[in-house]
């Protein structure tokens, strides 16, 4: 890289715009919405999606909900006309879907582009050709003049031929490619003439489409183009204002929100962003913004994974694992301070209340993830996130010390490994630590208690030690009480029950029951055990049982 890169590039000059009002407006509503997955998405593929792959692509976008879906650029290949009109033939396109095809400003291709579109109930012809002062010089060595006059001769023979097939519902779309750094009145002048010769109205709808075709400055800028545009383009309530941004710069999801709030009405890009060069913008983000500001986006990812396999199947390209709320990690914590939040936020959750949850703008659920990816466990975790997935897949409420005593254990363990402790993993070592295995070091066989006259409770037990019986008598001012004193005489090791904890497992009668005891020792170690049984008192008695093993 250079060390003064102002030698070889220079910054683009923003619009002047100082009475600019989109910094105060707020989105309400959703735009709409056109895919191009199957045309600007498929055309950024190494290798083209096949027929197979773009229906599969085609009734996934029907499933979300799309109602405009740019299918083809038909005057391109002989496989993109035969996808427009198997479409058609095939009666694939619901009444209430429109369906858009791009085509260059020369004669042969929009005649081309018209044949593709026979029998179409309702068609989008969208034209393009670019206007910024580089292409016009460099590319195509054009005046102003010519860029204007080769845009109004194409609408006009397009106009032509949609009066000549009235059978069809037809939509005019017009892009100034490369508008974000064409002069803005220049922009502006174009497509008044192309208006002019569409002459828009109910009859006659018509898209201006202002693409970021490159990415050139930032998003405010972007906005203060799309701003300057709306407010100075004369037939601005005869017309839908589109944005096709590109994400050169990465803030293409910025660009389209805040090209929204300046007035733009439509939004076009592709499912998680695919495109030429770094991508279009990506209408998932844009839809999930919406929906976790309360506003319905019109489109439905309610099984965000389907959407996901079907585009990684079609597209042969992977979708980042933290992409915005579709990756799967996107809603994973490892962090322990993050997990303590986070399970904080569901101890706290009350069923029918807002959703208000830290680390997690949305619930996972209403896109079909489970919570079971919200929390994973590994070397950088705290108490909390072990805690969480114990409880999340086997009910058991560990009390706060248990939670810090379990995830040293954790702790040890992942360091050993550097790796992600597994849900299963995580159980047969809490399992290990606790006792409850199948046959621990003492095991309860069976008990008798009964309460004395004086108070006292008399204890008589057998158990298993190392699979040896052992009898134990003891007296107490309680169950535990009776069990410690007899245990210190059996081991010949005095302690003391520091903490007990129980809870049902589930909210049945008969549920089973689960105690956790934390013992304490003359040197201030301890140690934690848990029992579950049928019978609370068993459960209690073996869960001592489990801490003094």
């Amino acid at each position: 890289m250079l060390k003064n890169p102002a030698e070889k590039y220079r910054p683009y000059t923003p619009i002047s715009l100082p009475d600019r009002r989109w910094p105060e407006k707020q989105q309400t509503c959703a735009p709409r919405w056109l895919s191009t997955d199957l045309r600007d998405g498929n055309q950024a593929l190494a290798e083209p999606m096949d027929s197979e792959r773009k229906l599969q692509f085609w009734d996934l976008l029907l499933a979300c909900g799309f109602k405009e879906i740019e299918v083809a650029f038909p005057s391109a290949s002989q496989t993109d006309f035969n996808f427009v009109r198997q479409l058609i033939e095939e009666n694939r396109i619901p009444e209430d879907v429109t369906i858009q095809v791009l085509t260059q400003a020369r004669e042969d291709l929009i005649h081309r582009t018209f044949a593709s579109l026979v029998g179409a109930h309702s068609a989008t012809i969208h034209l393009y050709n670019a206007t910024a002062p580089l292409f016009r010089k460099l590319v195509f060595g054009m005046e102003k003049a010519d860029v204007i006059a080769l845009a109004v001769r194409s609408t006009r023979l397009i106009r032509q031929l949609c009066e000549q097939h009235p059978q069809t519902r037809w939509q005019y779309e017009y892009s100034p490619e490369t508008f974000c750094f064409t002069e803005p009145e220049f922009a502006l002048e174009i497509c008044e003439a192309v208006a002019d010769v569409w002459e828009p109205g109910a009859e006659r709808p018509m898209i201006i489409n202002l693409p970021a075709t490159v990415e050139v400055n930032t998003p405010n800028v972007y906005a203060d183009q799309i701003e300057y545009f709306c407010r100075h383009f004369t037939r601005r309530q005869q017309v839908s204002i589109s944005v096709h941004p590109h994400n050169d710069r990465g803030t293409g999801v910025a660009s389209a929100e805040l090209a929204l709030l300046a007035g733009a009405d439509r939004v076009e890009g592709c499912l998680f962003g695919n495109g030429e060069r770094t991508g279009n913008v990506c209408l998932v983000t844009l839809a999930m913004n919406l929906y976790s500001q309360g506003i319905s986006p019109q489109l439905d990812f309610s099984n965000m994974q389907h959407v996901v396999d079907v585009v990684e199947n079609c597209n042969q390209l992977p979708v980042h694992p933290r992409h915005p709320w579709a990756g799967r990690l996107a809603y994973t914590a490892f962090s322990g301070s993050h997990q303590d939040a986070i399970k904080k936020g569901f101890d706290a959750r009350k069923a029918e209340a807002r959703w208000e949850m830290p680390y997690l703008p949305v619930d996972p659920q209403d896109i079909g993830c489970t919570y079971e990816a919200v929390i994973r466990v590994n070397s950088q975790s705290g108490k909390s996130g072990s805690a969480w997935l114990i409880e999340q897949n086997h009910g058991l409420k560990l009390p706060r010390a248990l939670q810090q005593d379990f995830s040293q254990h954790v702790q040890r363990e992942t360091d050993s490994h550097g790796k992600e402790m597994t849900q299963n993993a995580l159980w047969q070592l809490f399992r290990q630590r606790y006792g409850l295995v199948p046959q621990p070091a003492l095991a309860l066989v069976d008990y008798k208690s009964e309460s004395r006259q004086d108070g006292q409770l008399h204890l008589q037990a057998t158990l298993l030690q190392q699979g040896t019986p052992r009898k134990i008598e003891g007296l107490g001012n309680g169950l535990l009480s009776a069990a410690a004193g007899a245990l210190s005489q059996l081991l010949k090791q005095p302690f003391s029950i520091k903490d007990y904890h129980e809870h049902t497992l589930g909210e049945r009668s008969d549920s089973r029951s689960v105690a956790y005891i934390h013992c304490l020792y003359p040197d201030g170690s301890g140690s934690w055990g848990v029992g579950i049984d049928n019978d609370v008192a068993r459960a209690s008695l073996q869960a001592l049982l489990n801490a003094l093993s």
